[in-house]
């Protein structure tokens, strides 16, 4: 796929670019990102962007022309064009996995007080927000909307299956991962990952993560994909039961707490 990021400032957006899985990625051309400079499709000889606003109030906005003339210039026929914009859509996991069949995105990146509202009305075809937080433009959400898509583009992380083991990729958080020494300072590795019965490790992870959910994101869990033996599985801790995956782990008496809370 391509990504277009546009950006008054490509340097910034670059050095992100070229390190680890994206920079790996475009090294290897199985995604194509590009990084459009705003001032070079601005006009005149300042080249400039951005403009004081009709009706008076602090800050500049960035003005229509440069920002229509570097999507036009760049735009492929199917290209998707998104504002990140405070009033956008929320981006989530499912969003990004829906952009990731997409064959080419333009991320605008807007900056100081936005951008002139007829980029929204007439350029845009998306809107999306990461965070209800103020940052100082749009160049850190561009970044993470690219970074979230590109790794659920096939052949990018070199195991395809992880991105479905991610985090929010079923709806729900990550179980606990370990690696070597089995023992660090008296805390050892679950005995069942080292078991090699996968279908035991299976069920345990899965446990886990509706442990982890119904504990820390319980509101993840109304979106979720849950079979009946998940459903059951929360039904025992609300009713203040502790599994025994989650028993062998040591995580049980660190939330005893919160079991007791959420039995009030």
């Amino acid at each position: 796929m391509r990504i277009d990021i546009v950006t008054l400032f490509p340097s910034m957006v670059e050095s992100v670019l070229a390190e680890s899985v994206i920079g790996r990625a475009r090294t290897r051309a199985i995604v194509d990102i590009r990084v459009v400079n705003l001032r070079d499709h601005a006009p005149g000889k300042h080249r400039v962007t951005d403009d004081y606003q009709f009706g008076g109030g602090g800050g500049m906005v960035l003005k229509p022309e440069p920002l229509f003339a570097a999507v036009e210039t760049h735009r492929t026929p199917g290209a998707r064009v998104i504002l990140m914009d405070p009033r956008g859509r929320r981006f989530t996991q499912d969003v990004a996995q829906g952009l990731s069949h997409e064959s080419h995105l333009i991320l605008i990146a807007g900056r100081y007080e936005g951008v002139d509202e007829r980029v929204s009305e007439s350029l845009a075809d998306d809107a999306i927000s990461i965070g209800d937080y103020v940052l100082t433009g749009g160049e850190l959400p561009a970044l993470v909307v690219a970074d979230a898509v590109v790794r659920l583009v096939p052949g990018v992380l070199g195991d395809d299956s992880g991105a479905a083991r991610d985090s929010f990729a079923c709806g729900l958080l990550e179980s606990p991962q370990y690696t070597r020494p089995e023992d660090f300072r008296g805390a050892r590795v679950p005995d069942v990952l080292l078991s090699g019965d996968h279908a035991r490790i299976a069920r345990w992870r899965r446990v886990q993560s509706l442990w982890r959910t119904w504990q820390k994101r319980p509101d993840l869990l109304e979106t979720a994909h849950l079979d009946a033996e998940d459903r059951a599985i929360l039904e025992k801790f609300r009713l203040g039961e502790i599994p025994d995956a989650i028993v062998s782990s040591g995580l049980a008496g660190r939330a005893s707490g919160h079991l007791t809370d959420r039995r009030r």
